[in-house]
């Protein structure tokens, strides 16, 4: 009798231990599951570039988000005109889950402040050396409101004197315009004299052109309204007078930062529009 009561309760005390050495596994993992649960997906960096350069300008910027853990694509803008370009940005960007920062440059500033209207899931945009156009406003009137661009030294002249106008032909049958910048001003225009010739002329041999029509075409309504936005002003760009940036970037209420750098600030300084890149993701979430 007494003999097997030792047995039950051996029993007994060896399926608590094991009950309470389960529980003691379990329950960390459990509690720690809801946390990892929770933590919000850093957002996609879309970087979308401007006239005059192609996507693989963002390459030191490409480099450096990705180094820090963020999903980067940098898609190519086509360059044709504003409302098509913009429907072209807002299609690719349905294909993205989750969060998007998205960050434009020069005539792509336009192009995204269009293409975010069309896109929910845009939660921060970032504007380098970019337009921040307002409704029924084009990039052509910053020009005329803001004089001092290196594209042109003859504001009455038909095309700016910077500029070689190739004609092309539209699908319709009529004649469009490309615009490239010429190669010799390159250099002073696009990058303010701040990169090596050699790399200049390299950047100028691979330029991809405007289209006249994209350049003066309207905007439709921004995004800067409802989205969060940040600016970074390039003092020293010979492409949107600097006083023009300043003054998008105060009309849309942008975080602005501002430093001595050309047009192309994503190419000479890098670091400077990762960091900017990086502190409008991690107000998303």
């Amino acid at each position: 009798m007494f003999s097997t009561s030792r047995r039950l309760r051996r029993a007994l005390l060896t399926t608590l231990a094991v009950t309470l050495g389960t529980a003691a596994v379990v329950t960390p993992m459990a509690t720690a599951a809801p946390g990892q649960q929770s933590a919000e997906p850093r957002p996609t960096v879309v970087l979308v570039h401007g006239a005059w350069a192609d996507s693989a300008g963002w390459d030191g910027v490409v480099k450096r988000l990705q180094a820090d853990g963020y999903k980067v694509t940098a898609p190519a803008n086509p360059l044709r005109g504003l409302a098509s370009d913009s429907a072209y940005l807002a299609a690719y960007l349905k294909t993205i889950p989750g969060p998007v920062v998205l960050v434009g440059h020069s005539y792509g500033g336009a192009v995204v402040t269009n293409a975010a209207t069309q896109s929910s899931n845009v939660k921060a945009l970032v504007y380098v050396a970019g337009f921040a156009l307002e409704k029924g406003e084009s990039g052509n009137e910053m020009f005329a409101k803001f004089p001092g661009s290196h594209l042109t030294d003859d504001p009455a002249a038909p095309v700016p004197t910077a500029l070689n106008a190739v004609p092309f032909p539209e699908a319709d049958g009529t004649t469009g315009v490309d615009l490239y910048i010429k190669p010799d001003k390159f250099r002073d225009v696009f990058l303010s004299n701040r990169l090596t010739a050699p790399t200049a002329a390299s950047l100028a041999a691979t330029q991809r052109p405007i289209s006249a029509q994209a350049a003066g075409d309207l905007s439709g309504t921004p995004a800067w309204k409802t989205i969060p936005s940040w600016y970074l002003v390039a003092s020293e760009d010979h492409v949107i007078p600097p006083a023009a940036e300043r003054y998008m970037a105060e009309r849309a209420g942008s975080h602005t930062i501002e430093i001595d750098a050309p047009h192309a600030v994503h190419v000479s300084n890098p670091g400077v529009v990762t960091g900017l890149v990086e502190r409008a993701a991690s107000k998303v979430g």
